[in-house]
């Protein structure tokens, strides 16, 4: 097999002939020569190796370690691996993993491969991990961590810290810069850093220093929603509670990050027209290539028609005034432009919940003024183009180069306004009908722009002009 691309990993590629030869010739050395090697960077190690060799440089680190980099790893070639060893072997690594990347890595496994690394897990281990496979995975369920630090509210602080320390010391914990306290039954009751329970009295009860307006979520509230709400309280954990408020587990800001970006990529696909792909650009195959953009391309195609339609019905009004087909791509664009704008900043305001719902008429109230002037701005620049041209002798309009700016001036400050008002309006209608506001792409706004805009153009461009060229 053909090396994987390391033109992106300088340090991979500089170390991996020397790793390599070692892997050949002393194996047991692997170890410690990357002991103070990130689990970012041995991923990418990995990753720049013969697709062949990834499983014994693994192999080679002590399962811990393993595991770690198994975390980083890319998504199709951990998978890869992991179908590839036997069940017990990929137990020992997957097993040492985090629980939500435990869950995450066997989640991509097909389910016979998943289900036997599943049954030589621990007891506990399996059970937490088919519990957290039970959670779709775009919920904050399918992202939380049970690796949380929770302590008895009855505790005083330095029971509370003996107990924390023998967490830290008995395991990993994702989450240890947050406490939380529970009850007997496990019902979330309060929440304290770190640093606040290292300056609290040692003698004081630790429910006297934790926060108790606690914010929380349920384990099938949308990924979308946790990252916002992270975000707008300043979290580095958010933890998750069933309907008894008891703790379930924690949303760390690692995760969220992850989530952000992973929105932020499908909206951009969606925005530019096409479906949102499952997994990154250059693991998607042709088919699914094509599959995910052309679909839309067609239904955008089809929607050309109509300015077909339209521009054919005034083809009389083109021979007669062949100069007003100059104009066309600036109207069209105009309209088009000025509507993905809208769509832009209204899709952003959503995605980050400046803007809900009820707003709509706020937006109304926004962008027709702010329409009208960009219109204005655009009209004007395109009326003095044609008069001046006309007195530079650049191009003859005749005795009404004024008939034809005003026509002009005219039709685009209505499209720029229309633009502004179906774009911005567009992502709620979607909303309201339960789309993805972000399907509101650029292409489908100056589409829907396209028709009006040409109706709207040639029906100004008559009302100036009849009797006179038309």
């Amino acid at each position: 097999m053909k090396p994987r691309s390391d033109k992106d990993r300088p340090l991979a590629a500089l170390i991996v002939p020397d790793l390599l030869e070692l892997l050949e010739e002393h194996p047991e050395s692997i170890g410690p020569q990357t002991d103070e090697m990130h689990p970012a960077d041995l991923a990418d190690v990995a990753e720049a190796m013969p697709e062949e060799a990834v499983r014994a440089f693994l192999a080679a680190l002590p399962r811990e370690r393993a595991a770690e980099v198994m975390e980083y790893l890319d998504e199709e070639l951990r998978t890869q691996v992991l179908e590839e060893l036997p069940a017990d072997e990929a137990a020992e690594i997957v097993a040492e993993m985090d629980p939500d990347e435990r869950a995450d890595a066997l989640e991509e496994l097909d389910e016979e491969t998943a289900d036997e690394i599943l049954q030589e897990l621990e007891p506990a281990e399996k059970a937490e991990t088919e519990r957290l496979l039970q959670y779709d995975p775009y919920t904050a369920g399918g992202i939380m961590t049970t690796e949380f630090v929770s302590v008895l509210e009855t505790l005083t602080v330095g029971e509370s810290m003996r107990s924390v320390l023998a967490m830290a010391r008995g395991g990993r914990r994702e989450a240890m810069y947050t406490i939380y306290t529970v009850d007997d039954a496990g019902r979330l009751r309060g929440v304290l850093s770190l640093r606040e329970l290292l300056a609290a009295p040692e003698g004081s009860r630790i429910s006297e220093h934790a926060w108790t307006e606690v914010v929380s979520v349920s384990p099938d509230m949308l990924q979308e929603e946790v990252s916002q709400i992270t975000s707008n309280y300043d979290l580095v954990a958010l933890p998750v509670v069933d309907v008894n408020k008891r703790l379930l587990g924690v949303v760390t800001v690692d995760d969220v990050i992850d989530v952000i970006q992973e929105e932020q990529t499908e909206d951009a696909q969606k925005f530019g027209g096409m479906e949102a792909l499952e997994e990154p650009y250059m693991q998607v195959s042709l088919w699914q290539n094509v599959r995910k953009r052309g679909g839309w391309l067609a239904i955008l195609a089809m929607s050309e028609f109509f300015t077909a339609s339209v521009m054919a019905r005034y083809e009389h009004s083109l021979n007669e005034a062949v100069f007003l087909s100059q104009f066309i791509p600036l109207v069209m664009s105009s309209g088009g432009n000025s509507g993905s704008q809208a769509t832009s900043l209204i899709i952003r305001a959503m995605a980050l919940g400046e803007v809900r719902l009820s707003d709509w008429w706020r937006i109304v109230l926004r962008e027709l003024p702010a329409g009208l002037i960009l219109g204005l701005i655009i009209g004007v620049i395109a009326m003095i183009r044609i008069v001046a041209w006309n007195m530079l002798g650049l191009y003859d309009y005749g005795v009404h180069s004024g008939s034809i700016a005003m026509a002009v001036g005219v039709t685009l400050v209505a499209v720029v306004t229309i633009g502004s008002l179906s774009g911005s309006m567009l992502p709620f209608v979607l909303r309201r009908l339960g789309f993805d506001p972000a399907s509101a792409s650029a292409p489908f706004v100056a589409t829907i722009v396209d028709v009006s805009a040409i109706s709207l153009y040639f029906s100004v461009a008559y009302f100036f002009l009849a009797g006179k060229l038309l």
